[in-house]
């Protein structure tokens, strides 16, 4: 196989190859054998020896000669990249089948663009933030899993917040008009929640099954809706249900249901203590690295070029959309609420992520070759054993033992992560 390459703009690679006519031999043999395979031919048996000019007759020598290219090509393509220590960052093209017979291919592959960074990013430094938490933010995390798991039961009492109420309600203008989209029957709603319009779910308070009455509400100056912003209006509303509210206690039974441990109250309040302070670290981890990136990108010259910008603008929006669909949110209907077409979303609201995104990949990949940064296996069992004490879930931690192993695509990507965390902290006092 002979092989010239040329390096054109935009990171791709033009390569102009020729094989042997031996190894065309060898593609057309084994097309052949496939067809004598799967052929039904008159007076032939299934499996039989089906002579060469036979199989031409039937299936067409040009028909047979395409799958031989398309064959060849495929080998050509893998063999090529090997040859050449090529790793593409998007889908080949075939520019040109310059011959046949010898096949002669120009193909154009698209690689990761050159990271060219100055020494002097090693002169970086950067202060980590310190993370606390405090009691009255794990109180407020247990008030919040309360507020989850609270069950509601019928009741002939008053409400008051927390409680949740049935309401029928019409609103209207101070002249006594009836406003567009007030209108609400049978609407159940958590008093507190802050769903409704400030001092609505206030008003309801007190009240009890069957009351009629009427709220004056005054819409905030703000209000995302501006046909009701500023707006006097009063509501006519019907209290159709009250349901009290009874929160769960903490016993151990119920937090063994939340995070699959035995603990009692103090050893969960430590346990919620230590997530918050993950999340808070995670988030702050976020922050810096896009300060570094920022800082990096001072002393780095990269070029990104629009396909693969656009390529990897759509992976984001994948990402976002799958998101938004485990959030039982259709993407359609979210782009109709903004009044945007997919490509307008996407060049104003994911397009600098997905630069960032990429810019940040490519940086981490090349300081990775620059400090030859290792990971031992060591580290990377401890970070195992951290995800795993996690859970207490007997299935899960027997799974995650199964993903966690050195191949797995889990285990590489692990070990990838733990290779662009130690060259991050490698900036941070």
């Amino acid at each position: 196989m002979k092989i010239e390459r040329k390096n054109l703009e935009n990171s791709t690679i033009e390569l102009i190859v020729e094989e042997d006519t031996e190894n065309i031999a060898k593609f057309r043999a084994q097309v052949l054998k496939d067809i004598e395979k799967n052929a039904e031919i008159k007076w032939f048996r299934k499996w039989a020896k089906i002579p060469e000019e036979v199989l031409v007759r039937e299936f067409g020598g040009e028909r047979i000669n395409h799958m031989v290219i398309d064959k060849a090509i495929d080998s050509i393509y893998r063999n090529t990249l090997k040859q050449e220590n090529i790793i593409p960052a998007a889908q080949w093209e075939i520019k040109e089948i310059i011959s046949e017979s010898p096949l002669k291919i120009r193909i154009h592959v698209e690689v990761l663009p050159e990271v060219e960074i100055a020494d002097s990013y090693k002169n970086i430094s950067m202060k980590r933030a310190k993370i606390s938490v405090s009691e009255k933010e794990v109180e407020a995390a247990l008030e919040d899993i309360q507020k989850r798991f609270t069950n509601f039961y019928e009741a002939d009492e008053a409400l008051v917040m927390w409680d949740r109420a049935t309401i029928s309600t019409q609103g209207y203008d101070k002249e006594g008009k009836i406003l567009d989209s007030t209108n609400m029957d049978n609407y159940p709603i958590v008093l507190g929640s802050n769903i409704l319009v400030d001092g609505f779910e206030e008003g309801l308070v007190w009240h009890k099954k069957g009351d009629e009455f009427e709220l004056d509400i005054k819409f905030p100056k703000d209000y995302h809706n501006t046909q009701f912003a500023d707006k006097d209006t009063v509501f006519k509303v019907k209290i159709d249900k009250v349901e009290k509210a009874k929160a769960p206690e903490f016993t151990e039974q119920f937090i063994e249901q939340l995070r699959w441990k035995k603990l009692d109250l103090d050893g969960f309040k430590k346990l919620i203590k230590e997530e918050i302070h993950e999340t808070k670290e995670a988030n702050s981890r976020m922050e810096e690295e896009l300060k570094l990136i920022e800082e990096l990108l001072k002393h780095t010259k990269i070029e990104i070029w629009e396909k693969l910008l656009a390529a990897q603008t759509d992976r984001v929006f994948e990402e976002i959309k799958q998101n938004m669909a485990q959030n039982g949110i259709k993407m359609a209907d979210y782009l109709e609420s903004l009044k945007l077409t997919e490509e307008a979303y996407k060049d104003q609201h994911v397009k600098e992520t997905a630069l960032k995104r990429l810019q940040w990949e490519l940086i981490l990949s090349k300081l990775s070759e620059i400090d030859k940064v290792e990971i031992s296996e060591k580290e990377i069992s401890e970070e195992i054993e951290k995800i795993i004490a996690r859970f207490g879930n007997e299935d899960v931690i027997k799974r995650l033992k199964e993903l966690y192993v050195p191949g797995n695509r889990y285990y590489e990507e692990l070990k990838q992560r733990l290779i662009y965390r130690k060259i991050v902290d490698r900036f941070f006092e």
